[in-house]
């Protein structure tokens, strides 16, 4: 069995076939998808999915490109679902940024903020953080092990630093998803055999990142399997053995 521990079926893209989506995820193994919080205003949709569908879950949290709409005393209610696993997807992202100098220092000020009060938030309520880290990685590793402690989390959509793999050691699982399949991936291929076997999980970030050879696709939970033979391929194991790692791992993370 498979889990796909990111993927935005709460997005629009989705609305009209969601149950063949989820039908196409069981043919191919996938026993549950955890939905990461990104934009407030699609969560209701995401609280809904959980509580139609038993294999569902979600998180509570705010992608750095919306840091402006950060509202804690609106999102706190949700942490005590019990299908709220963890807080995030929140993080640091530095791919757009303003033109100015001095928009730039805001910018990167207004998402370090909200990166820390969301990293202080999961210790609190003892949950996992769904971490997103784009062209910032020291500045992400240097919150982190200031500010993380051994609660956890995953580096979503693991970007191939080797700086960041030391966050293994704090409790820090890393997201392989449809990125291994990509003819430029050289660097994540290269760095993939590094990461503890008993921190790896699998994901898709659907309905982006779809993996070859359905790039330029929707992406759906179904193509995780895609990336479990990836990365069994690469681990010189069995597909069955990555499934069982990495869905066993991904029990133990978010207790599910």
């Amino acid at each position: 069995m498979i889990i796909d521990t990111h993927c935005h079926l709460d997005d629009a893209r989705y609305q009209d076939d969601i149950d063949e989506v989820l039908a196409n995820a069981k043919a191919q193994g996938v026993e549950k998808c955890i939905i990461p919080a990104a934009d407030p205003s699609t969560l209701p949709r995401a609280i809904a999915l959980c509580e139609q569908y038993e294999h569902l879950y979600f998180s509570v949290g705010v992608h750095p490109y919306d840091a402006q709409k950060y509202d804690k005393a609106y999102l706190e209610p949700f942490v005590t679902h019990p299908k709220c696993v963890a807080i995030g997807e929140c993080g640091l992202d530095y791919f757009r940024l303003p033109e100015t100098e001095a928009e730039i220092l805001e910018e990167k000020a207004l998402q370090k903020k909200v990166f820390i009060d969301q990293i202080l938030w999961a210790k609190s309520v003892k949950k996992p953080l769904i971490v997103h880290v784009r062209e910032s990685s020291q500045d992400c590793l240097a919150l982190l092990d200031e500010y993380a402690g051994e609660q956890g989390g995953v580096l979503h959509c693991y970007n191939a630093d080797e700086s960041l793999l030391k966050l293994a050691k704090k409790n820090f699982y890393f997201g392989i998803g449809g990125v291994l399949t990509f003819k430029n991936a050289k660097k994540l291929i290269n760095v993939y055999p590094k990461i503890p076997k008993d921190k790896l999980l699998i994901e898709t970030d659907a309905p982006y990142l779809t993996p070859h050879p359905h790039r330029g696709k929707r992406n759906e939970p179904s193509y995780t399997k895609i990336v479990a033979e990836k990365m069994a391929v690469l681990s010189d194991v069995a597909v069955e053995e990555i499934e069982r790692l990495s869905t066993q791992n991904a029990h133990r993370l978010f207790a599910l």
